[in-house]
């Protein structure tokens, strides 16, 4: 295990890392990470997982001596009825959730569920599928994600909106319009400057100084290049286009106290994903020691 101790508490998807949580987990207390995100966990996304299944996990990672941070739900990560045509500009990953616009409701209740048995404050959702004209999405998602902030709450909860390339809510810029528009305490940002490149914008330190500090309660860390083509490619954290020192020094100076979450996407050496999640792990504990 590294010895340097990290400034920000670091953690990372598990799956990222492998789909055997066992295997994650062991790389990740390897290189020195405390917090856990749950996504993927036994082959289901985590909003599908029965009780026994959950509690499985939990006792896994407890196991371990982490923490589950954040529950990686895929909340309106949907199609928006009645909307403009999808861009299909932009890759949808679903991991491995199919759940539509009338699924919201049900899902929702039971992501809270799982954030009260796991003690994860944070419920990552998203802004439905980017539409071709999302300016005249903007109102219903607006609506939406007051409307998860007030059930919030309800709960002691905090809803993490995930700036995402294929949602609505993709930019820096995007993301300070709609905090302006829905002003209230537990709505918050999942901060991922990667995402804020693939959808064209310089992260940091543009899009980030669109984002108030004090509602960044996540962050997302991965890395990318783009082309000259625009198409971007994962790399290595820390070896691609996005000032990641700067980035950190910023958090650290705005007074985050949040954690730093691996979400590595890059294939690895020769494909293996496994050791792709560890080179950028101990990429991440020195960029943020």
């Amino acid at each position: 295990m590294l010895n340097q101790p990290a400034h920000f508490r670091i953690a990372a998807i598990t799956d990222e890392f492998s789909p055997d949580l066992e295997t994650a987990l062991g790389s990740m207390a390897e290189i020195g990470m405390t917090g856990a995100e749950l996504r993927m966990v036994f082959g289901k996304n985590v909003i599908d997982l029965t009780d026994d299944e959950l509690d499985r996990a939990i006792g896994l990672v407890r196991a371990r001596g982490m923490e589950i941070i954040s529950i990686a739900s895929p909340l309106l990560k949907c199609v928006l009825p009645d909307a403009p045509d999808v861009d299909v500009r932009f890759q949808q990953d679903m991991f491995a959730s199919r759940h539509t616009f009338a699924d919201q409701p049900r899902l929702t209740a039971r992501a809270f569920e799982i954030a009260r048995r796991t003690g994860a404050r944070i419920i990552r959702v998203f802004s439905y599928w980017r539409t071709i004209r999302p300016e005249e999405c903007f109102a219903r998602v607006v609506d939406a994600l007051a409307s998860l902030a007030g059930q919030a709450a309800a709960h002691s909860l905090v809803i993490g909106l995930e700036n995402e390339h294929a949602c609505h809510i993709a930019t820096g810029a995007e993301t300070g319009r709609l905090l302006a528009a829905v002003d209230h305490p537990n709505l918050k940002i999942v901060w991922d400057p990667a995402n804020a490149m693939v959808s064209g914008e310089t992260p940091f330190p543009d899009g980030y100084s669109k984002v108030p500090p004090g509602r960044i309660v996540h962050v997302h860390a991965k890395d990318c290049k783009i082309g000259e083509d625009h198409k971007s490619a994962w790399v290595p954290l820390g070896t691609g286009d996005i000032d990641w020192t700067g980035q950190i020094a910023s958090l650290a100076r705005d007074g985050y106290g949040g954690w730093i979450s691996l979400e590595t996407h890059w294939a690895g050496p020769g494909g293996d994903k496994h050791e792709a999640s560890r080179i950028c792990g101990r990429n991440l504990m020195t960029l943020a020691g």
